[in-house]
């Protein structure tokens, strides 16, 4: 594995950390709190984004337009029973949602949620840490490469798995803050 697959792989892993991230809800009404949402559409679960225009008019609602009126109601049962914790509100076009402010201890639920996806995208570096460093062992052993060669190879892998833990430890900070804030 080169060094810019190193990258490209650990980059895919703080971009999947990202995107739990985003699924965190904040204060605030935004759309990528339903990308985990999926509907039953004609006996397949489809992701909402499929079947509907998902908007926010103001800083506390969401808006959902289905392209179906006939999935409507199928739309409005996924979302009370996700785990999101919002009720729809149905007026027969348009399924509207009130995002209401966090509680403390909501906040801090959501804080701990965050920390965990952090851990998870951490978890997944390392693994592609010691997947790197285990190849690299094998080239040494193989005598593909020389003792200097495979300890520089490690080093190297490792400043980058460092670099990438830091990225991920800034978003989860900068996650935290937007969830704290009042």
């Amino acid at each position: 594995m080169s060094n810019q697959e190193l990258k490209t792989t650990m980059r895919k892993s703080v971009e999947a950390a990202q995107r739990n991230f985003n699924t965190i809800r904040t204060g605030r009404a935004n759309t990528s709190l339903l990308d985990r949402i999926s509907v039953e559409y004609y006996g397949a679960e489809t992701p909402l984004k499929s079947l509907a225009t998902i908007t926010t008019p103001d800083s506390q609602t969401i808006a959902i337009q289905p392209f179906d009126l006939g999935s409507l109601a199928s739309i409005e049962k996924a979302i009370a029973t996700s785990d999101l914790g919002f009720t729809p509100n149905n007026d027969g076009k348009i399924i509207r949602i009130n995002v209401p402010p966090l509680t403390e201890e909501r906040r801090k639920e959501f804080c701990k949620l965050a920390s965990k996806y952090a851990e998870e995208g951490k978890v997944a570096l390392r693994n592609i840490r010691r997947d790197a460093i285990e190849r690299v062992k094998k080239s040494e052993k193989d005598g593909d490469l020389s003792e200097d060669q495979s300890r520089d190879e490690q080093e190297t892998i490792q400043k980058e798995t460092d670099n990438f833990i830091k990225d991920i430890e800034k978003k989860l900070s900068e996650k935290e803050a937007e969830i704290l804030k009042v």
